[in-house]
């Protein structure tokens, strides 16, 4: 569950930075005959994508975390979990 809340959550902040970067009139920066019209800048789109190969990432490193554990420990409970691997 907390994997998934996780991703949820990346998913919310991304769609967020959509909708406010979203405005109406803005041009993709291709070159063409029109002039002087207002061009969405292309960074921030660059730093969404960014986040969005980390945020993938990062759940799969979870993932495969949450698979050695479920092969070591064959309980969902995170306090079983703690007191197994406590030293």
């Amino acid at each position: 569950m907390k994997i998934i809340s996780m991703d949820v959550m990346s998913t919310g902040v991304i769609a967020y930075y959509v909708v406010i970067a979203s405005r109406e009139g803005l041009f993709t920066p291709i070159i063409s005959s029109v002039k002087n019209v207002a061009y969405a800048d292309p960074v921030p789109q660059a730093v969404i994508l960014t986040g969005i190969v980390i945020g993938f990432s990062i759940q799969s490193l979870m993932l495969v975390g949450v698979m050695k554990l479920a092969r070591d420990n064959p309980t969902l409970e995170c306090n079983e979990i703690e007191k197994n691997n406590t030293p």
